[in-house]
């Protein structure tokens, strides 16, 4: 199995557990004398077997994006890379936007607002910060096409 197949597998599994976590409590309590649509024990039995395979292939994937290396560095050292791009990339935007906002003036007596940093230039680093993101994470997709899962 391909890593990216066991990362859908993953995602699959975390919306399953979502969507027995919402059955276990829409059966969770009923009126006196009725009987619950579904059996309680039935679906935390299908909870615990979903959970124990979700627990067993996280460890599969987590051990192979350790082993996996793309130009030297390991997927794990990438993901980490992508993560932390993802933020900075995210409050680079905010501040950008931020930045741009300087409201209009109704009469010339009102406070003028100025930007406090140069949006053109924050701008271009935000260009730049977004391709190099769509770059790794073209990087970490081709890898999880071309790896196998440990």
């Amino acid at each position: 199995m391909k890593l990216a197949e066991a990362l859908q597998e993953r995602a699959d599994l975390n919306r399953r557990i979502q969507q027995l976590q919402q059955r276990l409590g829409n059966n969770a309590v009923v009126q006196e004398g009725e009987a619950p649509a579904e059996d309680p024990a039935e679906l935390l039995r299908e909870l615990d077997g979903c959970a124990e395979n979700l627990e067993r292939l996280i460890a599969r994937i987590n051990l192979t994006n350790c082993r996996a290396e793309v130009d030297g560095e390991s997927l794990t050292a990438l993901l980490a890379r992508r993560d932390a791009l993802k933020l900075r990339l995210g409050a680079y935007r905010d501040l950008a936007h931020s930045a741009s906002q300087l409201g209009r003036r109704g009469m010339r007596s009102e406070i003028k607002l100025l930007s406090a940093v140069n949006v053109r230039e924050l701008q271009k680093q935000v260009d730049q910060m977004a391709k190099e993101l769509r770059v790794l994470d073209n990087s970490i997709q081709a890898a999880n096409w071309a790896t196998e899962l440990i």
